[in-house]
């Protein structure tokens, strides 16, 4: 087993119970997880993009919390899902890549290789659903899942009572109705993928809400392939740019504010706004080839800012505050761990997860950890990068490059964009940094690169 047994056992105790209590049930909100794909940490107005439209996702920012030093738990998808759906790091679930690792993400110079990689989330490893479901939550999961193309692998053998759209694709065959997802029934020919979506969600809250709901709308958008409704890329001819490279990806980032802002309606008019904890976070940094993360340097799959950073907003109410912002440093992990909190579980007893509840953060507190940790030892799809880990310690990150045993250092607090690195100004806090690295990849017992003759 992955996690630890004895904990978990006492936390599925601790929900069941809390589940049947008749004489004064704890107060157990709906959640709402939703998870863009491949969305910068540029990409939404109200993280200071002035030409793309994001009003809904701006409003829910407005009621709820911004981070503004949120991190992807990897710079590509699949890490990141799996440690946000089940609160464990990547290199400790060993799936550090996006997908099944191969020939085809080698360069054939490369100096190191890849250590192996898991493209299936084991079935003894627990995620949320599995233990929200045993507390009496009803379970969906709509969209991009990415985490086993094996059936046996897919959401419902995961914890969900309900799947659409999740399978073993990283993007879909086409953003229109017939999709080619094995998952998803074609509907309407010419339907829009996030649009059938955002319908199928606002469903399940009208079939399912005479108990409390877990549900996971994690959009295919803004992932290649670039198709968005027509209607939405007549918003951003001509204005491509500075934010925004192609008016296709500002069609489809509309399309997905559109999406959530169709179901945060549904939950106001059902009357469960004020009982539903709702975050929106993305799955790791844009891809330089669609968007612009600027100012932060680089994109998926590289370990600078551009491919780790992503936006996060979090509304809980009677939790949060309007309107807040935040610019502690938090990680996928913590909203696992925030979304089981949420759920009743006592703050003790989710010391076994790789993630920290945020809720000390909305109460004027702090959070107990001093560093986030990263690792990526593999080639991305687009071979730029260079397999590595790195670790973020207050306004210091360094970098540690497996082909040459050389590290990075940056100062993120006066170098957002990571262009001046002072690992040589700077020897004994690059060396005290690379050690605490390297103790935490022994910890978790990371998969790591050998060198190639």
């Amino acid at each position: 087993m992955i996690a630890r047994i004895p904990m978990l056992v006492a936390l599925f105790a601790y929900l069941a119970s809390a589940a049947q209590a008749a004489d004064e049930p704890p107060h157990r909100p709906n959640i709402l997880l939703i998870m863009a794909d491949d969305l910068g940490w540029m990409d939404l107005h109200c993280q200071g993009n002035p030409i793309l439209r994001s009003p809904h996702l701006d409003a829910l920012a407005k009621q709820g919390a911004r981070f503004t030093c949120a991190y992807a738990a990897a710079p590509v998808c699949s890490p990141t899902r799996a440690a946000l759906i089940t609160g464990l790091a990547p290199a400790r679930l060993h799936i550090t890549q996006h997908g099944a690792d191969g020939p085809q993400f080698w360069p054939p110079d490369r100096r190191v290789q890849p250590p192996p990689t898991k493209d299936a989330l084991p079935h003894e490893t627990t995620t949320l659903a599995e233990r929200l479901q045993s507390a009496g939550y009803a379970t969906g999961f709509f969209g991009k899942w990415h985490l086993g193309g094996d059936r046996s692998f897919w959401p419902t053998e995961h914890g969900f009572d309900v799947n659409v759209g999740g399978c073993g694709l990283g993007g879909p065959p086409t953003y229109f109705d017939p999709y080619r997802i094995p998952a998803l029934t074609p509907r309407r020919t010419g339907e829009y993928l996030t649009d059938r979506l955002a319908d199928e969600v606002v469903q399940f809250l009208r079939r399912e809400n005479d108990k409390p709901m877990f549900v996971c709308l994690w959009t295919y958008n803004p992932h290649y392939p670039f198709e968005a409704p027509a209607e939405l890329v007549a918003n951003y001819r001509g204005k491509e740019g500075p934010g925004l490279k192609n008016s296709i990806y500002g069609g489809q980032m509309e399309a997905t504010d559109r999406a959530v802002g169709r179901v945060l309606a549904e939950l106001e008019r059902l009357g469960m706004t004020d009982e539903t904890l709702v975050i929106f976070t993305s799955d790791n940094g844009g891809w330089t080839g669609a968007t612009d993360n600027r100012p932060l340097r680089a994109g998926k799959g590289f370990l600078y800012e551009g491919g780790l950073r992503v936006p996060l907003i979090v509304r809980w109410p009677g939790v949060t505050s309007a309107g807040a912002t935040h610019d502690t440093p938090v990680i996928s992990m913590d909203l696992s761990a925030t979304i089981l909190d949420a759920a009743g579980a006592r703050l003790a007893e989710l010391e076994w997860l790789d993630g920290e509840s945020l809720r000390p953060l909305f109460q004027g507190g702090q959070l107990k950890r001093d560093a986030l940790f990263f690792h990526y030892p593999h080639f991305a799809f687009h071979q730029a990068n260079r397999p590595g880990s790195a670790i973020r310690s207050g306004r210091y990150k360094l970098i540690l490059r497996y082909d040459d045993d050389s590290v990075e250092l940056f100062d993120l607090e006066n170098d957002l964009g990571e262009t001046h690195d002072l690992a040589a100004a700077n020897p004994e806090l690059a060396q005290t940094l690379k050690a605490r690295l390297a103790n935490w990849l022994e910890r978790t017992k990371a998969g790591l690169p050998t060198k190639r003759e």
